[in-house]
């Protein structure tokens, strides 16, 4: 048995515990409250003065799918651009245990990200949850059935294949168009299929390995994170994703200050950021470090995210940025902890600290939001990683 001891214990679903204590077993919370009966046999982590959290919680990086190290000629394993639409790619087949950007971000107290393919394609493929924990294959560390597709509207698809001229799309209308015709070509089949399957007398279609992917997209199973920065390609993603029925969140969301009562109205569900991104193309000039504040005073369901490899080791200290411009401590940690856990589909096993969750931790030795914080301990399964040994 683990036991946590005397730290200041953010729940962050159940209020803060002052001089708190969490028991461990078989790497699940067995315990969590103030004076517990720890047994003798118990392996101790002395926690008086420290903040104890769940596990940080980063909803959309590209951690081993844009290949940590690299040298600066390499190819990112993060973009097939070899056509727009992709939906077959996964990102589990470029995903790394060993990539140094698992072990970089466990240290800044993340015990589980979401990783994937990037945004130069229309429709990229799907991603996987991963907890950063060591592992030698990629079933060490994996989260089976939380995969979500990956869509991409705005500059990246059009810029990618803008240049070739003969394929599309070059316009933000043909970026629409692809997608569309992705998704009414994957009803089709799906629909083929359903008839198919109700009736056996009726032809099934022949199988199409490119649209069976979006099977349970159009379906209405299978979540899609969908990248949109700029606010008009914002509602284009919500018109396009409300008129085939899909699930969907909206990635970064980098202009969501300017359609707040529009992303209300419609329900949308964010991941913003990264609060980091330096000016390097037009849709992202409107970047503010007071849009989470925002949406939270408009009343919308975002988490934050710091997007690339390693860089999410950063973003605790983005947060505390966003604090500064009137961000709420108590959604500041929900926005890195339960939120984005629900968003994946997991708060049932991780993004606060309740019994019967998985044992997930990080142990500081500050309020987690200063850049003169350490994590000093990551806990991943009741595993205990001590950062500050390396």
């Amino acid at each position: 048995m683990l036991a946590i001891k005397g730290g200041k214990i953010i729940t962050v679903t159940n209020g803060v515990i002052e001089n708190g204590d969490v028991l461990v077993k078989d790497g699940k919370i067995v315990a969590v409250g103030q004076n517990l009966d720890i047994p003798s046999d118990a392996c101790v982590i002395d926690a008086k003065g420290k903040w104890v959290t769940p596990g940080f919680i980063d909803a959309h990086t590209h951690i081993s799918t844009f290949n940590e190290p690299r040298d600066m000629h390499s190819q990112y394993d993060g973009n097939e651009t070899t056509n727009p639409v992709t939906p077959f790619v996964r990102g589990i087949d470029a995903l790394n245990p060993h990539d140094i950007g698992i072990e970089e971000t466990r240290k800044g107290g993340f015990t589980t990200c979401y990783t994937g393919p990037g945004s130069a394609n229309v429709v990229c493929g799907t991603g996987i949850s991963f907890k950063t924990k060591a592992g030698s294959t990629v079933f060490d560390i994996i989260i089976p059935g939380s995969e979500h597709m990956k869509m991409a509207l705005g500059e990246n698809p059009r810029n990618c294949y803008g240049f070739r001229k003969q394929q599309m799309p070059t316009t933000r209308m043909g970026v629409g168009a692809v997608l569309r015709e992705a998704l009414f070509n994957a009803k089709v089949y799906s629909d083929a299929k359903l008839a198919h399957e109700k009736d056996p007398s009726k032809e099934a279609p022949k199988p199409d390995f490119k649209l069976e992917p979006l099977v349970p997209v159009v379906r209405g199973e299978m979540k899609c994170r969908i990248h949109s920065h700029r606010a008009d390609d914002i509602v284009t993603a919500v018109r396009i994703a409300e008129e085939f029925g899909l699930v969907f969140t909206i990635e970064h969301c980098t202009e969501g200050y300017k359609i707040l009562d529009f992303l209300k109205e419609h329900n949308v569900s964010c991941v913003v950021g990264p609060m980091s991104m330096q000016k390097s193309k037009m849709e992202i000039w409107g970047l503010r470090l007071d849009t989470p504040a925002k949406m939270e005073q408009a009343g919308i369901n975002f988490c934050m995210t710091e997007d690339t490899g390693g860089h999410t080791k950063f973003l605790p200290m983005h947060v505390g940025m966003c604090i500064a411009r009137g961000l709420s401590e108590q959604t500041a940690f929900e926005a890195v902890t339960i939120r984005p856990a629900r968003l994946l589909g997991l708060a049932d096993r991780i993004g606060s600290i309740e019994v019967g969750k998985d044992a997930d931790f990080a142990i500081w030795n500050g309020i987690p939001f200063s850049s003169m914080t350490l994590c000093e301990k990551t806990i991943i399964d009741g595993e205990v990683y001590d950062n500050l040994c390396d």
